[in-house]
């Protein structure tokens, strides 16, 4: 995934984490709007979500922003 996409889903899982908790679980949705305007980035974030990390539907925002911050430190 691209450097905006991920910094993105960091600046959603953080404020979905202060607004609800530590516990708080998201969809790969919660990092689009409702319009389907970039398909082929939502297309990238399903495969890796679904395909790449056999997620499921909801996961814990903290483990998925562990997840691609690691992706940061590794480059």
């Amino acid at each position: 995934m691209n450097k905006g996409i991920r910094l993105k889903i960091i600046e959603v899982c953080d404020n979905k984490i202060a607004a609800k908790g530590e516990n708080v679980g998201l969809s790969f949705y919660a990092f689009f709007k409702n319009k389907n305007d970039n398909p082929e980035l939502l297309m990238e974030v399903a495969e890796w979500w679904i395909l790449e990390n056999r997620f499921d539907h909801f996961e814990k925002a903290q483990k998925i922003k562990e997840l691609v911050a690691s992706k940061f430190q590794r480059e």
